[in-house]
């Protein structure tokens, strides 16, 4: 339980942390309303899944019965994370809310944008798998089950921090306008984020 509760508070704090998926769902909610964003957070979740049953059936076959692979799954993990720390730490942290020549789609064109943007990204495949095997929880279930339980579960914690993102759009697209320091936090937020789940997935 210990391992589950730290998968879903580091998926949250990621989840918040301003990324290009975020910030296309936030841009179609300010322009078009919550119901825009809320079909592409569906598309993007249901890429997810692709993802995700490709890792449990694909990854779990491999590493299974194999502690020497699996040691060095966990150790690319780590330090893929450390990759993505690093370069969040040389990134900018300007915030981009830009809600000019956004074309108007419908739900469902940006239902299969969300998903095309998603299940085409191969960084989601390689981010699914340094975190997951990290955060393995259970001596009794096998790895392909725990793959899914931990899909499910980021799936389903993306989908309700999103969501808040899409309905509260516009309040949030002013304070991040407003402030000229919030970029700055949640820069940290995910360098921080980032390095803890490495070094807990090392120890």
């Amino acid at each position: 339980m210990e391992e589950l509760i730290s998968f879903v508070i580091a998926v949250s704090l990621l989840a918040i942390s301003p990324g290009p998926d975020n910030i296309f769902v936030l841009m179609q909610s300010v322009v078009h309303g919550k119901k825009y964003g809320l079909a592409t957070i569906v598309g993007l979740m249901t890429g997810c899944i692709i993802h995700t049953v490709f890792l449990a059936l694909g990854v779990s076959t491999i590493i299974k019965n194999n502690s020497f692979i699996f040691f060095g799954i966990k150790l690319f993990g780590a330090l893929y994370l450390f990759f993505l720390a690093y370069k969040v730490f040389k990134s900018s942290s300007v915030i981009s809310i830009s809600t000019e020549e956004i074309e108007k789609k419908s739900p469902v064109q940006l239902f299969k944008v969300g998903f095309i943007m998603n299940v085409l990204n191969p960084k989601v495949t390689l981010f699914f798998l340094a975190l997951f095997p990290g955060f393995l929880f259970s001596e009794s279930l096998s790895l392909s089950v725990q793959f899914f339980i931990l899909g499910a579960l980021f799936i389903v914690v993306s989908f309700i921090v999103f969501s808040v993102i899409a309905i509260l759009g516009g309040a949030i697209s002013k304070e991040i306008k407003k402030s000229k320091n919030i970029g700055i936090w949640l820069k940290w937020l995910q360098i921080i984020v980032f390095v803890s789940i490495a070094v807990f997935i090392l120890i």
